[in-house]
Formats: C-alpha cells, structure tokens, sequence
C-alpha cells in the first residue's frame, strides 16, 4: 500500500468512508421528526422545534424508548455475547442507575454532574461485586448468583424502608429535569438529539473495545477460557473490566429512563428486565453490538404496535413473531446476515452474469 492510499484510509476522508452507513443513519434520525411533522402532521419545521403536539413529538418519545433499551441491550451483549459471560442480574445493572440518579436529584436536591458522578460510582461498585465471585462459581452456578444479586436488591428498593426514597412499590416519582436540556416534557426534540448522540456514541465507543486488543481476550474467554490463561491472560481482570464497561453503559441507560418516564418502577429490576435485554440481543444477533441497537426497534416498535393493534392478544402475538424469528432467523437479524451475506454476494454475481450475458462456459484460467 503506497503512502497516499495509507493516509487516505487512515485519514479523516478514511473515516468517513468507513462510517458512511453511520452517518447516514444518524442524517435520517435528525431528520426524522422535521418528516413526520411535514408528511403526517401537516405542521412544518418549526412543530418540532417548538414542541408542538402531534405525531412528530410521539414518535421522538418511542424512539427515545428504543434508544434506552438499545444502550441497555449493547450492554448485555458486551458480557453475554461478546465474553459469554452469563448473568441473571444485568437488570439491576440499569436499576441502580435509575434509581441512584432520580434519589440524588429528588431527595438529596444535588446538582445533575454530581448526580451523575454519584451514579458512576455506584455503577462501578456493583461491577466488583459481580465479579467478586467471578473466581468461585462459573455458568449457570454464576447466572443463580447475579440473580440472587439482583433479587435482594428489587426487594430492598421495594421495603417499607426506603419508601421516602425509592417508593416502595409505586416506585420513584417526581423527578424534575435538572436543567432545560434534559426536560423531555418541554424540550422534546433538544432531549431527543442528546440521546441520539450518546446512543451512537455508545455504539461507536463499543465497536471500538470489541475491535482492540482487549476485545480479542473477551471473544477468546467466551470461545476457551482455559486456553486464554494458558496464552498467559489473566481472565478475571478482563471479565471485571467487562463487567465496569457494562455497569456504567446500562447505569446510564436508567439515568435517561429516569429523566424520561414520569415513574420509575421496581419492575426495572426484576429477572423479566434481563430477560427483555436477553430478547433484544437474541433478535438482533448476539454478539455482533450493532445488532442489539437494531434488536432493540425491532423489539419496541413490535411491543407498541401489537398491543395497539390486537390488544389483549398481543402478548400471543409476540410470543409467536419470538418463535417465528428463532426458528428463521437463528442467528438474530444481523448475524444471519453476516452468515449468509457470501452467499448472497454469490447469488447476486451469477444473476448479474446471466443478466448481462456472461453466464455462459467459464473462461479458462491464465497460466501462470
């Protein structure tokens, strides 16, 4: 490779070739709503930013929704499917940052930075504690443990005790928006962006550990840890760090949840959370990170229409699309895609060739 095609696929030219696909998606999502209000409501551009009522400012709520459950999603997928570490207890992962975050606003009136700091502290003490026991227990035995975790943690925040804090089992109410640009209710679409940009952000932030060094010793613990500690790794301070990344990214995604829904209820730290961030990665493809940002609106926008739709039979309904995607789709949709892509690449060049008159008797290959 010579030095201009080195420094053009290093440079910023490099880059924006590479993430062309992302910037596009991320064009699309900016400019969604400012469609919406133009095409369905009949508002024009200035709707959105004035948060008008209308189709435009429900829509950027649902999608604030799937950017949550993505941000959570990606984080499971880091421990499960990138490092095969399996956890019943991601949920409380979300919780903590739910409930630290609202608590720190509410009842201690502390400033948001602060709040948050608050939050990544906590973040990273429930990681030790999960991987306190990483040298102990492993698989399932480890799964029962995190569960247990995440069991008495769900019955705390319910307890008669802490019910002037996280109340109890109505939940955490009554958190105000710290600051104007992070009120959902009055400055939808200014929330709306912010949340796009850490939901990429986190995306673009997790590609990049997954491709560097470190992410080669977390796909070779999930394919053979034994092998990993013979090559000299010392595989618990890899799974911590697995854990921390984990904790803080889903903390965050409780902080937005918090910010977002006018109640935060103690369902968020239940086993049936974990198993909703488990769904989410199975549809999208485990382990592959951007399918958990892809499984998370397939999962939502499912979820929301069905229920809208059919109603009381939509829990059937979704069960069956659950079956439906893991009997044809077993991979998830962007593993499956990645599994069959070379024969499609196939498929499509044989098509062109007889389309065009090539798919006659191949030539013979030139001596060398």
């Amino acid at each position: 490779m010579t030095s201009t095609a080195l420094a053009q696929s290093t440079g910023l030219s490099g880059w924006l070739r590479r993430r062309r696909g992302l910037l596009g998606a991320i064009a699309l999502l900016v400019a969604f709503p400012f469609i919406i209000s133009i095409v369905i409501d009949g508002q024009g551009l200035a709707a959105v930013v004035n948060n008008d009522l209308g189709n435009a400012r429900f829509l950027q709520g649902l999608a604030i929704e799937i950017f949550i459950l993505g941000i959570y999603a990606i984080s499971y997928d880091l421990i499960l499917g990138v490092t095969g570490i399996l956890s019943f207890g991601h949920a409380m992962f979300f919780a903590v940052g739910a409930y630290t975050f609202g608590i720190m606003l509410k009842s201690f009136e502390l400033a948001w930075p602060v709040a948050l700091l608050v939050v990544l502290v906590a973040a990273v003490l429930q990681a030790i504690l999960f991987a306190l026991v990483l040298p102990r227990v492993h698989g399932i035995t480890y799964a029962l443990v995190t569960l247990g975790f995440a069991s008495v943690f769900w019955i705390v925040i319910q307890s008669s005790d802490l019910a002037d804090y996280a109340g109890a089992e109505v939940g955490l109410q009554g958190v105000d928006a710290p600051v104007w640009f992070l009120d959902t209710t009055n400055e939808r679409f200014i929330f709306y962006l912010i949340c796009l940009a850490i939901f990429f952000g986190v995306y673009v932030l997790y590609q990049h550990i997954v491709d560097s060094p470190a992410g080669r010793v977390f796909v070779a613990i999930r394919e053979n840890e034994d092998r990993a500690l013979m090559l000299g790794y010392n595989t618990f301070w890899f799974k911590l760090l697995v854990l921390v990344i984990a904790s803080i990214t889903a903390a965050l995604a409780g902080t937005i949840h918090t910010l977002h829904q006018p109640i935060v209820t103690p369902n968020v730290a239940g086993l049936f959370w974990t198993v909703t961030a488990l769904l989410i990665i199975l549809i999208g493809g485990m382990g592959t990170i951007t399918g958990a940002l892809i499984g998370a609106a397939v999962y939502r926008l499912l979820e929301y229409y069905l229920d809208k739709w059919f109603a009381g039979a939509a829990g059937l309904l979704i069960g069956a699309a659950y079956v439906l995607l893991v009997l044809y789709v077993p991979y998830g949709i962007v593993g499956t895609w990645r599994a069959k892509s070379l024969r499609i690449k196939e498929g499509r060049d044989r098509l062109l060739k007889l389309l065009t008159g090539g798919g006659g008797k191949e030539e013979p290959a030139a001596k060398e």
